[in-house]
């Protein structure tokens, strides 16, 4: 195929596409009555405060850059600044409760209303009215900032460049802020477009140009210093990196699928078919045909919301894997999987370790510590030395743990690092699957099981 060819299909992938994600002017209409109808029911409720307040939308839906379907509406009530921090709260709930009746409290850094209207899903969060972002008190506080930098620089013809890397990221699976995902979020992918000017023109940055650490400051701050592989300076703030929860994988996944469409431009990169789940034959298949031994740590899952879990997952696993690594049985691949129960995943390329361990001592002539190993081993019935190799003592003794079952079972799990609420949920009990018996996973994750046996960039 052509340059010329390729360029056109990649034109007409785009045009379909748009064709697809874009609101047409029904949904428009629908979206900005109920931003209407919300808008005087909060102003209605701030009113009866002892203190005064306004009513803003936010978001992609106030920038024109959600894509249809979605059916997020983030209305934002601002108090003054001096407004004490539990008065702030306090009030943003009432308005909150006006506004959405049947509406429940969640909790981000503080309590919001969050429910349904007319079809459209809303969060209503209260924040600070303030002259700058960088005099936030609240993380929220910078929402608004954001939204007012935008609207100044997105129009609809960049509206719909928007809608197009948002969808794409999507289809990639590397949409998304929140810890589980650690990918770009909308605010990161409107900056993007904004810096570059069109979706193509990060596609073709990101796989021609981009080598990590890769930097952009909009607004030339030029004043803080970041060490994640991108780095978008927030122009409302510059102390924050707005990139800083994506992770490098999703860094290297966009520029992995970006040279793809760029070289083979397809609809399916934004609108992928969902993977075939795996069933519990199909994965003692997988195990038996990589002859590897996987093992899982299966557990309640914490009552936590997911972005205080897979923090604590992550590390809990990065603990499990560096002890068995530590003691010798290999770890290939590990994966964190959390539903109704959480999974610490560890394949193993080795199962089972001897009997005995060799523990190297100091070299001979350092007098004190050799002496020392030396006199703690001799007479030691259970060990085999101390003898020298080279010019050390070395001794060859019992080991703790030869399977790494053995090890998963015992005390010693609770040695490692793990999160505090996953070591909660450890201690009330857990399971330890090894071999084929992993395939017991499979009714609960059978979607992750076919990733982590077919994985893919």
């Amino acid at each position: 195929m052509t340059g010329e060819e390729t360029d056109e299909k990649f034109e007409a992938v785009v045009r379909r596409v748009g064709e697809r994600i874009d609101p047409d002017e029904r949904e428009r209409e629908r979206m900005c009555d109920a931003v209407a109808a919300l808008t005087e029911r909060a102003e209605d409720a701030i009113a009866d405060l002892p203190v005064s307040g306004d009513a803003i939308q936010v978001g992609s839906t106030a920038r024109g850059t959600w894509i249809s379907g979605d059916r997020d509406i983030d209305l934002f009530v601002r108090f003054p600044a001096d407004v004490d921090r539990e008065e702030l709260e306090s009030y943003g709930l009432a308005v909150g409760h006006a506004v959405l009746p049947e509406g429940r409290e969640d909790f981000a850094e503080h309590p919001y209303v969050t429910g349904e209207f007319d079809g459209f899903d809303v969060d209503l969060v209260p924040c600070y009215r303030l002259d700058s972002a960088t005099e936030i008190q609240s993380a929220v506080d910078r929402t608004p900032f954001h939204n007012e930098y935008l609207n100044e620089r997105i129009d609809a013809d960049l509206a719909g460049e928007v809608r197009l890397f948002k969808q794409f990221l999507k289809g990639i699976g590397a949409y998304g802020s929140d810890l589980r995902t650690r990918g770009f979020s909308g605010y990161l992918t409107e900056l993007l477009v904004v810096e570059y000017g069109s979706f193509r023109a990060v596609i073709e940055a990101a796989a021609d140009e981009w080598h990590p650490p890769v930097r952009f400051d909009p607004e030339d701050h030029a004043t803080a210093t970041f060490e994640d592989p991108l780095v978008v300076v927030d122009p409302t703030d510059p102390e924050r990196n707005v990139a800083a929860v994506c992770a490098a994988e999703n860094v290297a996944r966009l520029q992995h699928y970006a040279r793809d469409l760029l070289g083979d431009p397809r609809d399916e990169l934004f609108f992928p078919d969902e993977a075939d789940l795996l069933d519990a034959a199909a994965v003692r298949d997988a195990v038996r045909d990589r002859a590897t031994t996987p093992v899982a740590v299966r557990f309640d899952a914490p009552d936590v919301v997911e972005d205080q879990l897979y923090p604590q997952l992550r590390k809990s696993l990065a603990g499990v894997r560096d002890e068995l690594s530590r003691r010798g049985f290999d770890p290939l691949r590990a994966e964190a999987f959390a539903a109704d129960s959480a999974v610490l995943l560890v394949e193993l390329e080795v199962a089972e370790r001897p009997a005995v361990e060799r523990h190297e001592g100091p070299p001979v002539h350092v007098r004190q510590h050799a002496e020392g190993f030396f006199g703690k081993y001799a007479d030691d019935p259970d060990a085999y030395g101390p003898f020298i190799d080279g010019d050390r003592y070395v001794v060859e003794r019992d080991r703790e743990f030869e399977t790494a079952e053995e090890f998963l079972r015992s005390d010693a799990l609770f040695d490692v690092a793990l999160g505090v609420h996953v070591e909660s949920a450890l201690e009330d009990g857990y399971d330890v699957l090894v071999g084929d018996e992993v395939a017991q996973l499979a009714d609960e994750f059978g979607a992750r099981l076919a990733d982590y046996f077919d994985p893919a960039p």
